[in-house]
């Protein structure tokens, strides 16, 4: 549906809302026709908030994807993440040899 027709229809809509909900507020011709004004006041200018969002969202779609920087940037993090990997390898395998550094020094003075 074209932007246009929605917002057509959803005009239409909030005059026929606005007609019925005078009718049944209000006691009067005066406010029958406030009523209806002003509700399809609200739903004509929020149709076009709505075509607006929906225009702002297709728009940004269509622009292009810099995905040789976004790679760039993905390679820096995963030569990061695998500097941190090999750190914490190495210092699981200190902490390995200083465990059974320690059982075999707690096993020899046990039997000394």
């Amino acid at each position: 549906m074209l932007g246009e027709n929605f917002v057509y229809f959803f005009t239409v809509q909030g005059f026929f809302v606005g007609i019925v909900f005078g009718i049944l507020k209000s006691f009067d011709a005066e406010g029958l026709l406030l009523y209806t004004f002003f509700i399809t006041a609200f739903f004509y200018l929020f149709s076009h908030v709505i075509i607006a969002f929906y225009f702002r969202t297709i728009v940004m779609k269509t622009y292009g994807f810099p995905k040789e920087l976004h790679e760039k940037h993905l390679d820096k993090i995963v030569k990061e993440i695998n500097k941190r990997e090999n750190l914490i390898d190495a210092a699981a395998k200190v902490t390995d040899e200083a465990i059974q550094a320690n059982k075999e020094h707690s096993l020899g003075e046990k039997s000394a």
